[in-house]
């Protein structure tokens, strides 16, 4: 993995088409969702709490989210076969894509600098896509409420 800072992408951007893995093994890219709109969010790592409190989260408002037109898809470097786990543990209604070489979480700026316990380090920066019919961005959340995510999402729409 690149260690690059780099910036989210913005909104209008067309969103990067890379083929990727979801958690039955299925072959993914964005260019799938066309016609479609999509909330995309990348989390660091399956069955840690702040992903854990996101996940359950938008698998709460999962119904509320799709009633207005929204696919939930979530991308981590976690393997195929971690989220196969996950989403069968914990029961979640979106398809979770494998980016184990952060091809993906690059291209979108969610890679950078991160700092803990006073040490800068080079990681996933937990972040959310909005992405509109033709595959543009349409909004960037770059501070995620975890626990609230998906009310964070629809109080967005709602603006």
């Amino acid at each position: 993995m690149a260690e690059t800072t780099s910036t989210l992408l913005a909104p209008g951007a067309q969103a990067p088409d890379i083929e990727l893995t979801d958690q039955d093994g299925a072959a993914v890219k964005l260019s799938d969702y066309i016609g479609q709109k999509v909330i995309l969010f990348f989390y660091p790592k399956n069955n840690t709490g702040s992903c854990l409190k996101e996940a359950l989260s938008l698998k709460e408002g999962y119904e509320d989210l799709k009633s207005r037109g929204y696919e939930v898809v979530g991308v981590s470097p976690d393997s195929v076969k971690s989220h196969q786990g996950y989403v069968t543990k914990r029961e979640l209604p979106f398809r979770l894509i494998s980016d184990p070489d952060a091809q993906l979480i690059q291209a979108f700026g969610a890679w950078g600098e991160k700092k803990m316990y006073g040490k800068t380090y080079m990681g996933l920066l937990r972040s959310t896509f909005l992405i509109d019919e033709e595959g543009k961005v349409s909004h960037t959340i770059p501070k995620v409420v975890t626990k609230d995510h998906a009310n964070q999402i629809l109080e967005l729409l709602e603006s």
